[in-house]
C-alpha cells in the first residue's frame, strides 16, 4: 500500500497559516475581556510588561515585546492619554524615554488578574497543554528570530 505525499503547498499544511489564524482568534477571545478594561491587545501586553517592572525604557519595552518604535509609540501615547502610564525623559540620561505605570494603571492589574483562568476556560485546553503550547511557540520564534 503505496503513502500519498503531502502537497506541501496545501494551505492547510502551512504553518505560517495555522499561527496566523490562531494569533487572529485568540485576539479574538481577548477582545470583550480587554475591552471593560479600555485596552487592546497590544495595550495589555505592554501593562503586563509594566507590571513586572516600572519603569522601563521605550527601547526596553520595544526589545521584550519585539515592536518597533513606529509601533510602539502611539501604544504608549493611547495610554498615557488613558491615564494608566506616564512617559518621562531619564533622570540620568535625557535621550532615554522612560514609562512607568500609574497609580491608575497599577491598580488596573487586579481586574486584569481575572483575564487568564477565562482565557483557559475558553480555550478548553490544560495548563499543561498551553505551557507545552507556549515553549513550543518560543522555540519557533527563536528559530525565525536567527
Amino acid at each position: 500500500m503505496a503513502t500519498e505525499t503531502p502537497d506541501l503547498l496545501a494551505l492547510e499544511n502551512q504553518v505560517c497559516f495555522a499561527l496566523a489564524v490562531a494569533s487572529r482568534s485568540v485576539n479574538a477571545v481577548y477582545r470583550p475581556l480587554l475591552e471593560p478594561l479600555g485596552l487592546t491587545h497590544p495595550q495589555y501586553l505592554v501593562m503586563l510588561a509594566l507590571w513586572e517592572r516600572s519603569p522601563r525604557s521605550v527601547r526596553e519595552l520595544g526589545d521584550e515585546l519585539q515592536l518597533d518604535p513606529a509601533t510602539l509609540s502611539p501604544l504608549l501615547k493611547r495610554l498615557e492619554a488613558l491615564g494608566y502610564v506616564s512617559r518621562r525623559r531619564s533622570a540620568h540620561d535625557e535621550r532615554v524615554l522612560e514609562i512607568t505605570a500609574t497609580d491608575a494603571g497599577r491598580a488596573l492589574r487586579a481586574q486584569a488578574e481575572l483575564i487568564p483562568p477565562r482565557i483557559v476556560e475558553r480555550l478548553g485546553m490544560s495548563l499543561d497543554e498551553l505551557d507545552t503550547l507556549r515553549r513550543s511557540l518560543h522555540r519557533v520564534i527563536a528559530a525565525a528570530s536567527l
